[in-house]
């Protein structure tokens, strides 16, 4: 059977803020760095040392899709939607007609997911041949590879996100108390939900909600 050619990875699915980012990486999974796991069992120095490693790699050829808040709060878009369309924007900078490709699924339907992804790298005129597994990355070395790539490019742009707020905003993650602290303080003190945030999340409804009382309260 033919090797996989090119693994595919998203990361941010769940954030309040920031963007999802994913990445596809091309070549042979034999000449890959050493190390290379799924993104979340390395820690965040591991992750950016093996990221180094796969860009300065020769044979390698990586491609990063992102999908921004803003298209993550259109209500005529899902999340599975997006997930593939961050997959597919990353495949199309690398994928040549006839590769295989193994992709992390991101969708309850494994073989849904990858027809739609094969769909989607189809509309750019390159014919592929998608199998989406749940938890690829951590079975499919290429998906793995793409699985770092994406989360330290994610985790670049919450480092950019940190400084054009001039305060630390966190991981991004509902759960993370310095996300929240940072949503709070900027709704308490503009008023609104900053740029980073998807809106549509519960979370930033909740907030909005409570500085709405507050207001009305002081009223």
């Amino acid at each position: 059977m033919t090797a996989y050619r090119i693994g595919a990875d998203e990361a941010g699915k769940g954030p309040v803020l920031g963007p999802m980012v994913a990445a596809a990486v091309r070549g042979d999974a034999e000449g890959l760095p050493g190390g290379v796991v799924d993104s979340k069992r390395l820690s965040a120095s591991r992750r950016e040392t093996l990221a180094a490693e796969l860009r300065a790699q020769s044979g390698l050829t990586i491609g990063v899709g992102t999908v921004e808040p803003s298209e993550i709060d259109d209500p005529e878009t899902d999340m599975n939607g997006l997930t593939v369309d961050a997959q597919v924007r990353a495949l199309r900078a690398v994928a040549t007609d006839g590769d295989r490709v193994i992709v992390d699924a991101g969708d309850v339907s494994e073989s849904r997911f990858g027809r739609r992804v094969t769909e989607g790298v189809a509309t750019a005129g390159i014919a592929v041949d998608v199998t989406a597994e749940h938890g690829a990355d951590d079975s499919h070395a290429l998906a793995a590879a793409a699985s770092i790539i994406a989360k330290v490019e994610r985790d670049r742009r919450m480092a950019e996100i940190d400084t054009a707020y001039d305060q630390p905003v966190g991981s991004g993650y509902p759960s993370d108390p310095t996300t929240r602290a940072f949503l709070k303080q900027y709704v308490e003190t503009h008023g609104e939900l900053p740029d980073c945030a998807r809106r549509s999340w519960s979370t930033c409804e909740e907030l909005l909600a409570a500085a709405e009382q507050s207001a009305l309260g002081d009223f």
